[in-house]
């Protein structure tokens, strides 16, 4: 097994090749995915490809998105610091930790009760104190937290569900992957212009696991 040292040697190379590299530079997010043990977030028989440049499984046919992505998602939420954010799709937590090391709350809910009680130990292990998990439907969001300045979905959609658009503060984005099949999408950053104008942005394609729900795929 890798040391820690190691790890973090590991964790340095994937942010300056695979997030630096690829354009992401924002101080905020780059801070964050150097400081979140990704690692922690992943089976122990799969530790050692913890920095891979891609997806793994975690159990129940989910997986942890590749870092890239998350970054991606991460920074196209343009935080500044102090927001409330939901994270849909909770898998392992690792997402969650990251957005917690800028965001003064999330709130994360995950479907499967498993990961959802896996990803509550992970991120209690590692001294994460201001992320909620919950167990539920991910595609109505949390309506009593509501607004959010930001919501990340970790799943792919069919449409934008419209509980998490009104969820959505003015002046906040949702980045949902949507897409009219189950095995590609396309990442949308959605950005809430007033009580009910919103502007769409396309930031390229992307491959998630279905957002299941009632607003989701059934």
């Amino acid at each position: 097994m890798a040391s820690d040292t190691d790890f973090q040697a590991l964790r340095q190379s994937m942010v300056d090749y695979q997030i630096v590299g690829r354009g992401i530079d924002a101080p905020l997010v780059v801070e964050a995915m150097r400081r979140v043990r990704r690692e922690a977030f992943v089976p122990e028989h799969l530790k050692k490809e913890a920095y891979a440049d891609g997806p793994l499984p975690i159990g129940s046919g989910q997986t942890i998105s590749q870092p890239y992505i998350v970054a991606l998602m991460v920074d196209a939420l343009d935080l500044t610091g102090g927001e409330r954010v939901l994270d849909i799709g909770t898998g392992s937590g690792y997402a969650a930790a990251v957005l917690a090391c800028i965001a003064s709350e999330v709130f994360s809910i995950e479907r499967i009760p498993e990961l959802a009680q896996q990803a509550r130990i992970n991120l209690e292990v590692e001294g994460f104190d201001n992320i909620r998990v919950r167990c539920g439907d991910g595609t109505l969001g949390w309506p009593e937290e509501a607004p959010f300045d930001g919501i990340a979905v970790a799943a792919g959609a069919p449409v934008v569900p419209e509980a998490l658009k009104c969820q959505l503060a003015i002046g906040g984005h949702l980045v949902i992957p949507v897409g009219s099949g189950q095995v590609s999408q396309s990442l949308l950053r959605i950005t809430r212009l007033s009580e009910d104008t919103y502007s769409r942005q396309d930031l390229g394609g992307v491959r998630f696991v279905p957002l299941l729900g009632e607003q989701g795929w059934s």
